[in-house]
C-alpha cells in the first residue's frame, strides 16, 4: 500500500506541473504584422513613417503597448519636410504615455548631418524629448561626444548630459 501511495503522489505532482505551466500568464497578442509601413499625417502633411518586420500588438493587456522584435525604422519630417532617420534593433511603444523604448543599435541622423548612436533611448514624441542612461556619442558640425546619460529636445537644440569626454564648439560671448 506504501507503494502505490507514493506513485500516486508523484502522479498527482506531475499534474500539478503541467497545470502550472497552462495557467502561466502568456502575453498573446490581439494581432501581429509583418511587412509594416504605417504614415503618420496631419492636415494631409505627413509627419512620420514607421517601417518593421514585424508588429506585434498587445493592446490587449492592461498596460497596452507595441512591440517591434524585430527593429524598426521611422523618419521623422519637420515643417520644412526634412527628414530625421531613427532606426533600432528593438522597439516598443507604451500605448498610454506614447513613450518609446528603442533598444540596440539605436541610430539618430537628422537632416543637417548630426548622428546620435546608442544603445538604448527613450523617445516621448509628444514632448519631442528623448533621454537615456546609457552611453551614447552624438556627433555634428559643433560636437564631437561620447557620455553617459543624456536628456535633449528632438532637434538637439537642449541638451543635458552626464560626464563628457569630447569637443564642443563655444562662442565667446564679451558682453559682460
Amino acid at each position: 500500500m506504501g507503494v502505490a501511495l507514493l506513485t500516486m503522489v508523484f502522479s498527482c505532482q506531475d499534474n500539478y506541473r503541467e497545470i502550472q505551466k497552462i495557467n502561466q500568464f502568456n502575453y498573446i497578442p490581439a494581432g501581429i504584422a509583418e511587412t509594416m509601413r504605417l504614415v503618420y499625417t496631419d492636415s494631409s502633411k505627413t509627419k512620420a513613417v514607421l517601417t518593421a518586420p514585424i508588429n506585434k500588438d498587445f493592446t490587449n493587456q492592461k498596460f497596452p503597448f507595441s512591440e517591434f522584435p524585430d527593429g524598426l525604422k521611422v523618419v521623422f519630417y519637420d515643417k520644412e519636410m526634412n527628414a530625421t532617420e531613427v532606426t533600432s534593433d528593438y522597439g516598443i511603444l507604451y500605448n498610454r504615455t506614447q513613450i518609446i523604448d528603442l533598444q540596440g543599435n539605436v541610430v539618430i541622423q537628422t537632416h543637417d548631418g548630426a548622428v546620435l548612436k546608442t544603445s538604448q533611448l527613450y523617445w516621448d514624441p509628444d514632448q519631442e524629448w528623448l533621454f537615456t542612461e546609457k552611453n551614447f556619442t552624438f556627433t555634428s558640425d559643433d560636437y564631437d561626444i561620447n557620455a553617459e546619460r543624456l536628456d535633449a529636445s528632438r532637434n538637439f537644440t537642449v541638451f543635458r548630459t552626464g560626464a563628457l569626454k569630447g569637443t564642443i564648439a563655444v562662442e565667446e560671448n564679451n558682453t559682460l
